[in-house]
Order: C-alpha cells, then structure tokens, then sequence
C-alpha cells in the first residue's frame, strides 16, 4: 500500500526549552491502522498537534498524501480528520449545524446524504436536531467523531478517543474504525486501553521521552517481546527449587505453592514437556497448569522501562 503520512526528522523544542520531540521518523501506509502507544507527556500529542497544522514544528518534514502540512497547509489539513482528547463543540448550536459547518469548513459542498450516513453510524440521528449542551458526555464525543469525518478525510487521528466514555460507545466506535479501514481511511489512534490496540491496531508504535523506541507490526512485535508463561500449582508447597531444577528459569511464587516458568521461542529451556518430566523426577506433584502469552501491555510497560535505564 502507498504511504499516507510520511514524518522525517521531526522536532520540538518549546520556548521553554522541553524537547517534546526528538528526531521522529514514520511512514504509515493508506488503510492501515496504527497505535501509538506512550506515558504522559511522551510526544503523542504533540506529535497529532504538528501533522494537524496546530503546532509547528522546530525541524523536519512531513507530508500527507504528498502535500507539505507547511507549505500545502490548506490541501494537507483537508485530508486529514481529528478527534482531540477534550470536548470542544458550540454547546448552543446543534448536532446537524455542527457536523455540517465542519464540513464547510474544509471546502466540501453539502452532501445531506452523507453527513446522515456519519450521524446514523455513530448513533446520532434522532439528536439531530438536540442542542450540543443537553447531550450526554458519552453523546458529545459521538459528535466529536462525526464532526471529525464531515469532511471525508484520507487521515484519522482518534486522540484517547474512549477515555471516559460508555462501553456502547467504545464499542460503536471500533466497528466504525473497521468499516473507515475498509474504505481506505488511515486511522492513526492513542490510547491508555491498550487492549484497543491489540485487538485493532496493524502496527504499533511506542514513543517515550520524544522518541520512537519502536515501531513494529503488532503480530511481529508479540513474537518477538513477548514471553509465554506457565503457572505449575503444586499440590504441596515447596521452600526452595530442587538442585536438578536450577538451570530452569523458574520463580517460586504463592507462598511456594505456584512454579511460574516464563521463556520465549528462543528460550533455551523452551520445553514444556521436558519440565513436566522434570517435576515427576523431581516427586513434585502437580495440581493445575495455566499458560499466558505476554500482552501488549506487558510489552510496554517492559520497553518503557529498559528505555528510562537507558
């Protein structure tokens, strides 16, 4: 697929002196869903804010679609769609105004058809015609999506799109990204639930301190940062691991009641089956097993950390 967004060299340093940014590097394909995971005050605002045209940049370059978002600022910030983290709507105007001025805004005709189509996908219709400020906070950031899609963007940034909202909405709102991909609709997103960005991303990045760590497909980066474990319950506790076990890695926990085994795929002592046997030599006796893959977030928590000792 070609690339949508293109980020080369990237830099902000505030008057203040804060790097927010440092030398940031990307390239995200058209249809691809891509998380950008990172702690407060990471860069991933700041990063939405200089692709959206709302912060200007210190030093590099970045295109949408070809066009420079500083020297094509009008036809770049066309093709891109944002839904920032705070609920900023004309609280006296009404949901249709609101979505259709957004429209006009970036120089689309009206197209009636097409803003009921929004408004109907994120359960909008019948508040048509309700002022902003008899909605729900749930409902408000249903039209903060929709105001964000009135201009058929190529780019979508969902900034914390979910945060304290209903699980309706969430739920709404990620059949509706799904749909968006199909179209061909880049969908860029930052979240704390990184679950969401498990089950939907493409790619994942992970920016810490201004910088990119990593950037990597999702499944990719599973395979290779992320370990399985396997939880032994014994039948009766144990104080210290046996002799014969020593090579293993393997943690007494529980009270010596649980052996938890973690390894990956290059693990030395990747064998289950062998461990198994082990214990029986051993005269351990087993009560229950349990096997976890690593999450996503145990991923992130794991490469924020070997970056802050960095």
């Amino acid at each position: 697929m070609p690339t949508v967004l293109h980020i080369a060299g990237l830099a902000k340093t505030y008057a203040t002196g804060f790097r927010a940014l440092d030398g940031i590097d990307l390239d995200i394909e058209q249809g691809e869903i891509f998380a950008l995971l990172g702690p407060n005050g990471a860069g991933k605002t700041t990063l939405i804010n200089i692709v959206c045209g709302i912060v200007t940049a210190t030093a590099g370059t970045v295109t949408v679609a070809g066009f420079d978002v500083m020297r094509d600022y009008r036809q770049a910030r066309s093709l891109v769609g944002l839904v920032p983290q705070e609920l900023a709507t004309d609280s006296f105007e009404t949901v249709w105004a609101t979505v259709n001025l957004s429209r006009g805004l970036f120089g689309r005709p009206p197209n009636s058809t097409f803003v009921e189509r929004v408004l109907a996908d994120l359960s909008l219709l019948d508040k048509r015609s309700s002022r902003i400020r008899t909605l729900s906070g749930g409902m408000k950031r249903r039209v903060m999506i929709a105001k964000a899609l009135a201009h058929e963007p190529r780019v979508l940034f969902l900034d914390e799109p979910t945060a304290g909202v209903d699980v309706e909405l969430r739920r709404d709102m990620w059949e509706l990204v799904r749909r968006l991909r199909e179209q061909g609709v880049t969908i860029i997103l930052t979240t704390h639930y990184i679950e969401e960005a498990e089950e939907m991303a493409d790619r994942v990045g992970v920016i810490n301190k201004g910088r990119l760590i990593v950037v990597e497909a999702k499944d990719s980066l599973m395979r290779k940062l992320g370990q399985r474990r396997l939880t032994v319950q014994l039948q009766r506790p144990l104080k210290t691991l046996p002799a014969a076990l020593a090579s293993w890695p393997l943690e007494l926990a529980a009270d010596g009641h649980q052996l938890v085994y973690r390894f990956d795929s290059h693990a030395e002592h990747a064998d289950m089956p062998a461990l198994l046997r082990q214990l029986d030599v051993e005269g351990i006796a087993l009560r229950d097993l349990h096997t976890a893959q690593s999450s996503l977030e145990d991923i992130f928590v794991d490469l924020v950390r070997t970056e802050a000792r960095a």
